[in-house]
Formats: C-alpha cells, sequence, structure tokens
C-alpha cells in the first residue's frame, strides 16, 4: 500500500516536467526545419517557467516600445503630467519612408496630440514617428534604458531608436533582449512594480487594443481569449535576411489566471507568411500547455 502510495505521488510530482518536456520537443518540432533561430519564453501566473533558445539575445525591433511607454508613463507619474497633455509633432517628427498611421492620416504633418493618444498610437499601431517622439519626451533612449534596467529583468541593451535603425538596417541588432527578460518585464509591469494603477490601466488597455499582427499569436489562441500584446518585425537585408519578427504579451485565462510568452525569431529566410504561422503555432502548443498542465 506505501508503496503504491509512493508511486502515485511520484507520478502527480513529475507529470508538470513531463508535460514541460513534450512542449519542448513540440515546439521542436515546429522549429525543426525552418531557415531562423527561435526563442521562446514562457511563465505562468502560478509559477511555471519555460524557455526554449534563451542563451543568445534576439533583435527586439518594435517589441521595444514597450520599454518606451513604461519610461514615458514613469515620467509623467514622477511629474504629474497628466495623459491629456498635448505634444506637438512637427514635419521633422514625421518625415516620410517610416511606418507611421499618424503621418498618413495628417498629410499636413503638423500635429497636436495628447499623451495617451502618443502612447496608443506607439503600442496599438506601433507607428515608428510617435515612437520616437515619446523617447525623445523620456529623456532619450539612455533613459528608456535605464528605466528597465531598474526592473532587474536580465539580459537586454537599448541604444537605437526607430529613426537611427533606419538610417542603418544593422543597428536593428543593437536593441536586443532575451525571450525570458520580455517575460519578465511584462510580468513585473502587470503585477504592478513600477507604474500607479492608473499609468498601468492605461498602457493595459493600449496592450489589449494592438491591431498588429494578428497572425501571430493571437492566430494561436482561441477567439474568447483576451492577449495583450507588442509585435516587432523588421525590414530584410540586401541579401533578404529579415533580422526580428517577434510578438510578446500576456494572455489572459478565463479562470482568472494569466500567462506571459514571448516569442523571437531571428535571421529568417523564410517568408513573412510562415514566420508568423511558426509563432502561432508556438502559440497554440503554449496555450494548450497552460491549460493542461497542473499547477504546482
Amino acid at each position: 500500500m506505501k508503496r503504491r502510495l509512493l508511486t502515485i505521488v511520484l507520478l502527480l510530482l513529475t507529470m508538470p516536467i513531463v508535460a514541460r518536456n513534450d512542449l519542448r520537443q513540440e515546439i521542436r518540432n515546429i522549429v525543426r526545419d525552418k531557415k531562423a533561430t527561435v526563442g521562446v519564453a514562457v511563465q505562468t501566473s502560478d509559477g511555471r517557467c519555460f524557455t526554449l533558445h534563451n542563451s543568445r539575445c534576439y533583435p527586439l525591433m518594435s517589441v521595444f516600445k514597450f520599454h518606451v511607454a513604461v519610461a514615458v508613463l514613469q515620467r509623467m507619474e514622477r511629474e504629474s503630467i497628466s495623459p491629456n497633455s498635448l505634444i506637438t509633432l512637427d514635419a521633422s517628427w514625421l518625415p516620410y519612408g517610416t511606418y507611421s498611421p499618424l503621418r498618413d492620416r495628417n498629410p499636413s504633418r503638423n500635429v497636436r496630440l495628447s499623451l495617451a493618444e502618443l502612447i496608443r498610437y506607439t503600442v496599438s499601431l506601433s507607428d515608428n514617428c510617435t515612437c520616437d517622439r515619446l523617447i525623445a519626451f523620456a529623456g532619450g533612449i539612455e533613459a528608456v534604458d535605464r528605466c528597465a534596467r531598474k526592473l532587474r529583468i536580465g539580459r537586454f541593451r537599448l541604444s537605437e531608436t526607430e529613426a537611427t535603425m533606419h538610417e542603418d538596417i544593422q543597428r536593428s541588432y543593437n536593441n536586443r533582449s532575451t525571450p525570458r527578460s520580455i517575460v519578465r518585464m511584462l510580468r513585473k509591469v502587470y503585477d504592478g512594480d513600477g507604474l500607479s494603477t492608473e499609468s498601468f490601466a492605461l498602457l493595459e488597455q493600449v496592450m489589449l487594443a494592438t491591431s498588429t499582427g494578428s497572425e501571430k499569436l493571437k492566430a494561436g489562441l482561441p477567439e474568447s481569449i483576451r492577449l495583450g500584446h507588442k509585435t516587432g518585425h523588421s525590414d530584410r537585408t540586401v541579401r533578404g535576411i529579415l533580422i526580428g519578427d517577434n510578438d510578446a504579451g500576456v494572455v489572459y485565462l478565463p479562470d482568472g489566471r494569466r500567462y506571459y510568452i514571448t516569442v523571437f525569431i531571428r535571421d529568417s529566410k523564410e517568408s513573412d507568411e510562415t514566420n508568423a504561422s511558426v509563432i502561432a503555432a508556438i502559440s497554440k502548443a503554449v496555450y494548450d500547455w497552460v491549460c493542461i498542465t497542473p499547477a504546482p
């Protein structure tokens, strides 16, 4: 009887490990024949973690706009600046040759928007021009880097703006992070570290409203599941290499739990469609793992 009880206990203790190994193998099968490097990190609100190919850093691309938004909101809190405060963007802030829904909607290129709207354009719509305006508001890219470092999230570096990355595509490698560092930052911010309740509510809203990358993480989830996320996508080098294709965010489960997920693709020779399908397939595999694997 004691031996049988011990066997049952051992089986229960090893179930999460077996499931995690199954997830690792499933993701490896997804990426096996792909001409790209794929990194994954997951952390659940009940303490489970998973990483794959996390030993190296990946180009962040527009995922770094989450860091920018946090830095901006922190300055607003320090200086009691209202989200309704207006900021001017003249033609110098709205150049052509870069992705900018705001500029495209305002051909006169002389715009005044509230800080809340600038954050929405930067995060939800991934506008490059509003991102650089917010970086300046935060005190420069070095200030954004320092802000994120105070959260003690691990290995990452921020040194480039959207403008400098467009001047030289190779600079896209300079804004970099491990997948796990992004997951750690997401969890800390969503757990209330670094932002007031009011500031976090604004950030959470724009993350949930993200309209880019619907074919990535979101495509691997049931339609009823909410996702707050930030995507990233590079141009291709002269050799046709896609420097980075990314998605990172938080998944809200119906039972009130959350999990944080980052999928980074680096130096891909695959098509944009294939990269997106890889991220979606990994998203589905992780969702199934989180929902099926028992909590510790």
